[in-house]
């Protein structure tokens, strides 16, 4: 495993991000394919064994059940010290007033409500999921900030917004000297590449670390382009995120993939690890050859003319993920 620095900070992160969403109840969520804590266990563990020191959860993946699983299991497993554990606020976590959102209210409850959970008395990471348009930044960015000053927060990060929108949270921190965010988490992969345009070039020019989410683009990239999987076939949001024109991109992978002799997943996470602005993709593994994949992928070098043949065939589109 390759490690590197988060962004213009020093501390260092495994190349992969182990993403935490598919561990949880799934009685517990909307999602039906998630997998319960016997079988959770085995692949965090597995993780950790090929090196992977950074974990990613958030409060709202399976109703805070796949905090709890990661927090016991990481608790188990490993030395805290030497993990980075991630974890997201603005996600709806109850019904009625004051139930999601950035608000100060919402913020200092949910930090609470997640360190209980995961069973520590920090987060290294503590990630923003979303904009928040009804909540002043000023109260936002100071919550966070009291947050790290009252040290149960080591970082902060967010996630997928507009360029404009995270300048915004960004200049109002640097104003009142407060803290900032030291990486953006977005939608990027071979079949989604709008944040080339503003979000990445930003991030680049502020030292800002880009942790891609859906880098497989939801197992799209790995499986041939008309077959389904038991999570895309219930998986709404991601079947509005990609266009028939992307089979194009789906074959250039599998053509690579073919004459390397390695599966898909291992050239398009390649792929984006070979780009500039990334530090660490996020990657799901339900089964123990995706986590294999995706530290391989870490090690393969792809040519020049293999890169220009996967971007190829990309098509414009509106920007989704936010």
């Amino acid at each position: 495993m390759q490690y590197v620095k988060l962004g213009s900070t020093g501390l260092e992160v495994s190349r992969i991000s182990l993403g935490c969403m598919t561990y949880g109840l799934p009685d517990r969520g909307v999602h039906e394919w998630t997998l319960d804590e016997e079988a959770s266990r085995p692949l965090i563990r597995q993780a950790l064994d090929a090196g992977i020191n950074f974990f990613d959860t958030a409060n709202v993946y399976s109703d805070g059940t796949s905090e709890e699983i990661v927090g016991r299991a990481l608790r188990d497993f490993a030395h805290r010290d030497e993990i980075v554990l991630a974890t997201k606020v603005h996600g709806r976590m109850r019904p009625g007033p004051n139930g999601g959102g950035l608000s100060r209210k919402a913020v200092m409850t949910e930090i609470d409500h997640s360190l209980t959970r995961l069973g520590t008395d920090y987060v290294d990471l503590y990630q923003i999921h979303r904009y928040d348009p009804h909540t002043p930044v000023e109260e936002t960015m100071e919550a966070l900030h009291d947050l790290v000053k009252a040290g149960k927060v080591r970082y902060l990060g967010a996630s997928s917004m507009y360029a404009w929108q995270f300048s915004k949270l960004q200049y109002t921190a640097r104003l009142h000297g407060w803290t900032r965010f030291v990486s953006m988490q977005n939608h990027y992969n071979l079949l989604y590449r709008e944040e080339e345009r503003e979000m990445l070039p930003l991030c680049a020019d502020q030292g800002v670390a880009v942790l891609p989410w859906s880098p497989l683009a939801r197992g799209r990239l790995t499986r041939d382009w008309d077959s389904t999987t038991a999570r895309s076939a219930t998986d709404a949001f991601g079947s509005r995120l990609y266009l028939e024109s992307d089979r194009t991109i789906v074959d250039a992978v599998t053509h690579i993939a073919d004459t390397r002799g390695v599966p898909r997943a291992r050239v398009a996470l390649a792929w984006l690890l070979h780009q500039p602005t990334v530090t660490a993709p996020v990657i799901g593994a339900a089964r123990p050859h995706h986590l294999d994949d995706a530290v391989a992928a870490v090690e393969l070098e792809l040519t020049d003319k293999e890169i220009e043949e996967l971007g190829r065939g990309y098509t414009a589109r509106a920007v989704s993920g936010h």
